[in-house]
């Protein structure tokens, strides 16, 4: 899919710069919709619902999106990507039922995965196999930042404490921010894409979905992907129910999230001197073991300042899961079906976002507001244990036209990958 020609950088940092405006405004949004549904009256079992609709759109439709995307043009997507995002965050804050919001925050999701689908498929597309693991890199620093300004902003407009009237309208008020927010990114949204799309092949070359998902590294990179991103997930939507019951800010708690998105980019900025110094596998099993643990004490009721401590080493460790299972799919795929390994990780992604809020909403429900946590905790030393296999060849790879290299991961390959998120 690559040309021989590449495009210089700028449309790199325009996409970044893109990127980290509309994944700002979905940070501050998620933490607001979940105060509005507070302020409307909602419970924990509410939440975990709202925030599980956020991800069912995309569910369906990232498999088709990938496909589409993997023989044509990605660019289109970001702006169908910035207007539903936009949309779906404004009609979130006028919104004055706990439904309606469910139903907008799925709106919300589904431009932000088509988004991220057309913005990693711009990048693999665009560069040159030695630039890929700097240039996603990159990308997801930007899609980080976003990621620390937006709960910031959240916790500064939503204000009321307890008080259901008040936060119900600030929470709006963050809502309808967000949405300008989405809307800003429309300002570099130029020049990104600079290939023509490769000639469409016939329908027999498309290649299965069960054989991308038989590819060794294949499946292990989708779960490990899957339990990074529910913990980040549940993080984002419950911090403020936490926050909520121990009588913290929401200032404060935009602040917790913001720290623990400062320190994922933290992580992603040395990875790649960590990787070389104690090696890919032992760096992933022993982040994710580490996340499950931090992620269960969350639970325990510790004070500020320790809850402060814990989420930064936390965003730390979960900088790492990402990334590395990017690598592993991305590189294992065949080369044609690139696109669509990536939507098939983010189906995964989205599966857990579906399935993990809303068991979170009904554990909260039963066992109280921490057990959630501990339930991730669990997910995370899980994925650790998936860490401990190596990718390999995959038997039903055929070979690369033209005498293209192979796409399988080897441990060379895989020793300096530095970034990418979604």
């Amino acid at each position: 899919m690559a040309d021989s020609i590449r495009p210089g950088r700028g449309w790199l940092l325009r996409l970044v710069i893109a990127f980290g405006f509309a994944q700002a405004a979905v940070s501050m949004a998620r933490p607001a919709v979940s105060y509005r549904a507070l302020g409307l009256g909602a419970d924990e079992r509410a939440i975990g619902v709202i925030a599980g609709v956020y991800a069912l759109l995309p569910l369906f439709a990232a498999v088709p999106l990938g496909r589409r995307t993997d023989h044509g043009r990605c660019a289109p997507l970001l702006p169908a990507g910035v207007v539903l995002i936009a949309g779906g965050c404004a009609l979130s804050g006028t919104a004055n039922s706990l439904a309606a919001m469910a139903a907008w925050s799925g709106v919300m999701g589904l431009g932000h995965l088509a988004f991220v689908i057309g913005a990693q498929s711009i990048v693999a597309r665009q560069s040159a196999p030695a630039e890929q693991d700097r240039n996603f890199g990159h990308f997801t620093i930007g899609a980080s930042l976003g990621q620390l300004i937006g709960p910031i902003a959240a916790g500064a407009l939503v204000t009321g404490g307890s008080h259901g009237d008040a936060m119900a309208r600030t929470s709006a008020l963050a809502l309808l921010v967000s949405a300008g927010v989405a809307v800003v990114s429309f300002v570099s949204l130029w020049r990104i894409e600079h290939h023509a799309p490769s000639k469409k092949p016939a329908k027999d070359a498309k290649v299965p979905v069960h054989r991308i998902l038989r590819t060794r590294g294949v499946p292990a990179g989708i779960l490990i992907s899957l339990a990074v991103l529910s913990a980040t997930d549940i993080l984002t939507a419950y911090l403020p129910v936490i926050g909520e019951h121990r009588g913290i800010a929401p200032s404060v708690i935009g602040l917790l999230l913001s720290l623990r998105a400062a320190a994922t980019i933290a992580c992603r900025l040395v990875m790649t001197p960590m990787i070389r110094l104690i090696g890919r596998t032992t760096l992933l099993v022993s982040t994710c073991l580490l996340a499950g643990l931090l992620c269960a004490g969350i639970a325990l009721p510790v004070p500020v300042w320790a809850l402060a401590a814990m989420l930064a080493v936390l965003g730390f460790c979960l900088g790492v899961g990402q990334p590395l299972s990017m690598t592993t799919v991305v590189q294992a795929a065949p080369a044609e079906a690139r696109s669509t390994a990536l939507a098939l990780r983010l189906t995964g992604n989205r599966l857990g976002q579906v399935a993990t809020p809303a068991s979170a909403g009904l554990i909260a429900g039963a066992a109280g507001i921490g057990a959630p946590f501990v339930m991730l905790g669990a997910l995370l030393v899980g994925a650790a244990a998936l860490g401990l296999r190596r990718p390999g060849p995959s038997p039903s790879s055929p070979p690369s036209p033209s005498g293209a290299a192979s796409t399988t991961v080897t441990d060379r390959d895989v020793r300096t990958p530095l970034a990418r998120e979604n």
